[in-house]
């Protein structure tokens, strides 16, 4: 074996084992990067609320939806894994009044985390007004004012849990609610001159309409948006429509729009969509809630 020959042998017999322990140390670089316990470990319920969330708490939160997005959030029930998954989290987000029916079930199995309700500070409309027992309105969310008491109430929970970082979420909590107030005065400025009466059609936009001057009036009046409307209830609405004249007839995202449409032509009208933000698939809060701004307008203006 000639010299040159048995360098190459030797050569070989180091760089195998060398790139071996460099590919052994980056893999598990990787795998100890991909678990950072230092981050809060956040579920938020529901599209709105995951992404006041993101925006407070950014790279130092880790913020998993629980409701995936297309799925009606009001009849959702967590499976187990769901349950397993919320028991390893730090924080819960919910909207509250009686949004997440699911969330006593986490006393029974001893949730030993925070869950935030961010209806906190809010003051809750009922369908029923002064009737016991009767149902709060959930919909905050859809009042970018009380969007801002939203966020702020999730700032307050990951600097409590995350002391630290307070500054860092207090900060974001304010530049996101400068948004909000964007898009508040941008509502509140292009509707101020329009016509105050519209249909849409379930009891979702009181507390919007309440913030901007507007009378909300509804084919289901009813918290829920899965009850069937009657005949009676049809004939009702297409009254109150020609008497108001009303010629926007407003459906949503997760509804058959059969119903408006029924309505819109025997008024001579046509649908459009007035989004809840509950089964956002497409853009963000601020353009969804500008997108519902436009079609307000064309109701109303």
């Amino acid at each position: 074996m000639n010299t040159q020959t048995k360098l190459a042998i030797i050569a070989i017999a180091v760089v195998i084992p060398l790139s071996s322990l460099v590919i052994y140390v980056t893999d598990s670089n990787q795998q100890f990067t991909t678990i950072d316990n230092s981050k809060l470990q956040v579920i938020s319920s529901f599209y709105p609320l995951h992404e006041f969330s993101q925006n407070v708490g950014q790279e130092k939160v880790d913020v998993t939806l629980l409701v995936p997005v297309g799925v009606e959030p009001h009849d959702w029930e967590p499976t187990i894994k769901d349950v397993q998954k919320m028991q390893k989290s730090d924080l819960i987000i919910t909207n509250g009044i009686g949004f997440e029916n699911w969330v006593d079930s986490l006393d029974e199995n001893n949730y030993r985390g925070i869950i935030v309700d961010t209806s906190d500070e809010i003051l809750v409309k009922y369908l029923d007004e002064g009737i016991v027992n009767t149902s709060g309105d959930p919909h905050i969310w859809l009042n970018p004012v009380y969007a801002k008491i939203q966020v702020q109430n999730i700032a307050n929970a990951f600097s409590n849990s995350d002391p630290e970082n307070k500054q860092y979420y207090q900060s974001n909590a304010v530049k996101y609610n400068e948004q909000l107030d964007l898009l508040d005065s941008k509502i509140r400025n292009e509707l101020s001159n329009c016509n105050h009466n519209f249909l849409s059609f379930h009891n979702a936009f009181s507390y919007f309409a309440d913030e901007y001057n507007l009378n909300q009036h509804t084919i289901i009046s009813s918290n829920n948006s899965h009850i069937e409307a009657t005949a009676k209830t049809l004939e009702d609405v297409i009254s109150t429509a020609r008497e108001l004249n009303i010629k926007i007839i407003f459906s949503e995202e997760n509804v058959n729009a059969r119903t408006s449409e029924i309505i819109a032509n025997e008024i001579g009208g046509k649908v459009l969509v007035l989004s809840t933000l509950e089964v956002v698939s497409d853009g963000d809060y601020i353009s969804k809630m500008t997108e519902n701004l436009d079609n307000l307008k064309e109701a109303l203006c």
